[in-house]
């Protein structure tokens, strides 16, 4: 009712959620509260409440992630300097297990943990569980000059370093609304306590910045993010050595479906991402898929964040397009791949669609464009040939994946929505998947048998053979019996050029 309230837990809403959700309801005459230690769901579930997990975090080796933790911290401390910050609150979990080469299992999919990092101009705090923290990992931090802190603890040390002086860095995107919201209270308490001497010097911190008299907010994108988007050589052979592992397991996969649907067995779309699990965990560095498998049989296959169950999957259907989005998390690297397959004879209609994808993929990759070029700008590239007869998708195009992080990571990207202006950079690593979904009938990514090499230009034409003989040249080393003969009858030339 007008002249209430509305009750968060903080610790759930980065601060800029948190404003957006402030602003929207005031308009109904609604007071947005902060529930800092009463969270109402906990009190429901009470002792039902699932424990947290606490998995052991493990150290990224340095010939995974190529940079060690001390040049990566000083070069994040320049930055401090430059931005006249004292320190920097880091709460995304992918920037804290990069900056740390530390890799967790606290999140599904994803090689994380539950942590929050403060990074000084002289030194730096991980606030994590301790039972998870292994003695591999304590001196792996030790030898990094990183203290450990109890993860309940963050509030107070924010509490400390405003009462210290210190301007803290806070990207208000991320961070959340219980940190900022403290930060911003104890600065107004040194205010209080100091305002009425003029300028407050700090042995550690120096003289606060010269506009006010006391400790202020760094507002600023966190620059880890670009930081952690510029893969080093080493995260990118790792990338790639990853992928042409994942690749053979796929091989592998695929061959076996066949075989079994040629067999007329029936196989749900469970079954079928259960075999491939199975496959991938067979190759060296697996350690979890990467998101969970979407396998789609026909009209599943439209919609486009579909999470086959056990109980309301469908079975694969050998006459309908069949599309199977997946990934793997390995030691070095995260792979993300689309293939959409057809059993039986694929319609004109199916044909037409799919080669308009590949030819929005091919034209993606075959563009050339200037430094610092944002990603949107390459978005039309994949959609034109749809375009041309009145087709889309209602997706981005490309997003950054991690290097044996999360799948999905920013701050580039390549979509339709233009307010991304990071440019993209070399050492990015965008993911290229156009598709096309005709509601309850079928969606498309990427495969040889739906090709109408008629709709292709010989130059196209020759972009996939070449990309079909780098596959059996990288990908053929890895396997052997039927997966070897699968590869060989699907990476033949498609055409004389």
């Amino acid at each position: 009712a007008p002249g209430g309230t509305v009750g968060i837990d903080p610790f759930l809403f980065s601060y800029d959620a948190a404003e957006e959700l402030k602003e929207a309801i005031s308009k109904k005459n609604l007071e947005l509260v902060y529930l800092y230690d009463l969270n109402l769901v906990d009190e429901i579930w009470k002792e039902s409440r699932p424990k947290p997990p606490n998995k052991p975090i493990r150290v990224h080796d340095l010939k995974y992630a190529g940079l060690d933790v001390v040049s990566k911290l000083s070069s994040l401390k320049a930055e401090l300097v430059g931005t006249g910050s004292s320190a920097i609150v880091i709460s995304m979990l992918d920037e804290a297990a990069w900056l740390l080469n530390l890799r967790g299992s606290d999140v599904p999919h994803s090689s994380v943990m539950y942590a929050y990092l403060i990074v000084e101009v002289d030194a730096a705090k991980l606030f994590v569980d301790n039972s998870k923290v292994t003695p591999e990992v304590m001196d792996h931090l030790k030898n990094a000059g990183v203290e450990l802190r109890p993860y309940d603890s963050i509030l107070s040390e924010i509490r400390r370093l405003a009462a210290q002086g210190a301007n803290l860095w806070l990207d208000t995107s991320s961070v959340n609304a219980a940190i900022v919201e403290t930060y911003k209270s104890a600065c107004d308490k040194y205010l209080m306590n100091h305002g009425s001497r003029g300028k407050i010097k700090n042995k550690r911190y120096g003289e606060s910045n010269g506009l006010s008299i006391g400790p202020s907010g760094v507002y600023m994108p966190s620059p880890i993010s670009l930081a952690k988007a510029l893969k080093n050589p080493t995260e990118l052979e790792g990338m790639q050595n990853s992928h042409l592992r994942d690749a053979a397991a796929l091989a592998q996969f695929w061959s076996w479906l066949e075989e079994e649907i040629h067999k007329n067995v029936k196989l749900t779309e469970v079954d079928v991402a259960d075999k491939l699990l199975e496959f991938r965990s067979k190759q060296d560095g697996f350690l979890d898929t990467s998101f969970d498998t979407i396998s789609g049989s026909g009209a599943n296959g439209a919609i486009i964040h579909y999470k086959p169950e056990p109980e309301s999957c469908s079975v694969v259907d050998p006459n309908k397009l069949f599309l199977l989005d997946s990934g793997a998390q390995y030691v070095d690297g995260t792979t993300d791949i689309t293939r959409t397959v057809h059993f039986g004879e694929p319609t004109a209609r199916e044909k037409e669609c799919f080669t308009r994808v590949l030819k929005g993929h091919i034209a993606l990759d075959q563009a050339v464009f200037p430094e610092n070029t944002p990603g949107f700008v390459l978005d039309a590239f994949a959609r034109s040939a749809l375009w041309k007869i009145g087709l889309d998708y209602r997706h981005g195009t490309g997003h950054g994946v991690g290097a044996a992080l999360n799948v999905h990571e920013g701050p580039q990207s390549i979509s339709y929505r233009y307010g991304n202006m990071t440019p993209l950079q070399k050492g990015m690593i965008v993911s290229n998947e156009p598709g096309y979904y005709e509601d309850h009938a079928f969606g498309i990514r990427i495969e040889t048998k739906l090709v109408d090499l008629s709709l292709l230009s010989v130059e196209e034409i020759g972009w996939l053979n070449n990309y079909h003989s780098q596959v059996w040249e990288k990908v053929s080393p890895l396997l052997e019996g039927s997966a070897r003969q699968w590869l060989w009858d699907n990476t033949r030339p498609v055409a004389e050029q």
